[in-house]
């Protein structure tokens, strides 16, 4: 079988050495094909390799890609996803399958296109493996592979087989969830990073710098437990409020097994594969400030925290301290002429799209 991957990052080169030692054909779309080798090497955390494999190509050329692709993964950061479906569009057929990696982001209004053309829309609730580039389109860490993979579909009906399939791919129990909404309010990094930022930056200006570049997790601190846990118990409470079976939605609190700020930080800065992640800065000179082009802020706020409070607005349900944290990036997003999600449907046509 043909898989298509757009997106050489992180998790995409990981997915990419997986499939093919798994004996797939695999595609990778990426803008930097000619540093990319058919050989990617996968290692754990203490550099001992796991595995080398052989995809069939790497190239920036989408057609040739995804063309004959029984699946096509996508990658890229959510603020991407716009765009991505548009070049998609003329070259997936009906039936294929377009599997989001992680699934939130807006990906089923991004895609909805595609979704209306007659392919199968469908996301992980999250990712099946945290992952980082050691050499780019070369070798990558695998640092941690989940024991179980959830995902949804749309249509609904279509998400039994591909749990079946994408088990049989990864090599790991995958179970549906009942919608795609299950995907999309998870309280991942949407929640995770946005609040984790915020405690960080909040009083951040143009003429503040910093001594060094702050770990993650490690140096995670009780101040950004309050925050998460405060903006975790409001997306609760949208999904009891919300008309749709959401007891999938796992709350952060139980997720890592902390009912209290001070357990929480205390998991956080234990997790083995969170270990020597870095906070999204950049150098300037001897000292570190904001990277507000990265990721962790453009997509998790813009496309994660962002949709988050416009389907509470949809639904009435007030949001003071998600509010806080989304008002404070918006300030900064302002000046970084960054666009953002919004949610454009009725609160009818918001419900029907998951019952697709």
């Amino acid at each position: 079988m043909k898989v298509a991957i757009i997106g050489g990052g992180n998790i995409g080169t990981l997915m990419a050495a997986e499939l093919s030692s798994a004996g797939y054909e695999i595609a990778v779309y990426t803008s930097k094909p000619h540093l990319w080798s058919k050989e990617i090497e996968v290692y754990d955390a203490e550099n001992t390799l796991l595995l080398k494999s052989h995809i069939s190509m790497a190239t920036d050329d989408l057609s040739t890609a995804v063309t004959g692709a029984e699946y096509v993964f996508v990658t890229v950061p959510a603020q991407l996803f716009g765009s991505t479906s548009e070049k998609l569009l003329p070259h997936l057929q009906k039936g294929t399958k377009l599997g989001i990696i992680p699934g939130s982001g807006g990906a089923e209004f991004a895609f909805l296109n595609l979704i209306e053309k007659g392919c199968i829309l469908f996301g992980f609730q999250r990712v099946h493996c945290i992952s980082r580039i050691k050499e780019y389109g070369k070798s990558v860490y695998s640092l941690g592979r989940k024991n179980e993979l959830k995902l949804a579909s749309i249509p609904k009906a279509s998400v039994d087989s591909i749990c079946e399939e994408i088990e049989h791919m990864f090599g790991i129990k995958t179970s549906p969830l009942k919608n795609y909404l299950s995907v999309t309010l998870t309280p991942s990094n949407p929640i995770l990073h946005t609040t984790r930022l915020y405690s960080m930056f909040k009083d951040y200006n143009a003429d503040i710098s910093y001594d060094k570049n702050t770990l993650f997790y490690e140096e995670w601190d009780d101040t950004s437990s309050d925050m998460l846990l405060a903006c975790d118990d409001e997306l609760k409470m949208l999904c009891d409020t919300i008309p749709v079976e959401l007891d999938e939605v796992v709350s952060l609190r139980k997720h890592y097994e902390s009912a209290d700020s001070q357990k929480l930080t205390e998991k956080l800065k234990s997790i083995k594969a969170f270990r020597g992640i870095l906070s999204p800065m950049k150098k300037c000179g001897d000292k570190f400030k904001p990277d507000f082009s990265s990721r962790y802020f453009v997509s998790d706020f813009s496309y994660g925290l962002k949709i988050i409070k416009d389907i509470a607005g949809l639904f009435s349900v007030e949001t003071p301290n998600i509010d806080i944290v989304w008002k404070w990036y918006d300030s900064i997003q302002e000046k970084e002429n960054q666009d953002h999600f919004v949610l454009k449907c009725s609160k009818e046509e918001f419900l029907n799209l998951y019952e697709i």
